[in-house]
């Protein structure tokens, strides 16, 4: 089980990106992120972005290509970040379940947004603050060709 590298899906629907919020149980902290998370054991990498977005989203995706492969740029459990483009094509996004245990006790996933990748000033404020979620956003958005404000 490799948790060294977050393997993250960036589902893109149109011109939207699908985010999850996490709510830390015992802070209450709220703040969105791109579906991810650690690969199991024998899971290739493109298995592993296909559970972790199904567990966390309820969606069955196809991944499309490495988006993005970063070292880490926050200070995270993390020492690698690959983003993978995903298109979705069964399900509707709804709050999914985090099925470790471990993580179950820290936080739960409270909610399921499409963020419109044209326009961040449509953005929710806590995205706009989030100091890791915004920037790979940005990077994501400049992958994509979505430059600029509407």
């Amino acid at each position: 089980m490799s948790r060294t590298i977050r393997y993250q899906g960036a589902v893109i629907r149109g011109e939207h990106i699908l985010l999850i919020k996490h709510r830390e149980h015992a802070s209450g902290r709220e703040y969105w992120v791109v579906p991810g998370g650690g690969r199991e054991a024998g899971e290739t990498e493109t298995e592993c972005v296909q559970r972790e977005v199904e567990e966390e989203t309820n969606l069955t995706v196809t991944v499309k290509t490495l988006l993005l492969d970063e070292p880490r740029w926050t200070d995270v459990r993390y020492e690698r970040f690959k983003t993978y483009l995903c298109e979705p094509v069964r399900g509707v996004a709804s709050p999914g379940r985090e099925p470790e245990p471990e993580a179950r006790q820290v936080y739960a996933i409270t909610a399921v947004g499409w963020v419109d990748l044209r326009d961040e000033t449509t953005w929710a404020p806590e995205v706009m603050a989030d100091a890791f979620t915004y920037p790979l956003l940005q990077r994501i958005r400049a992958a994509l060709g979505f430059t600029g404000n509407a």
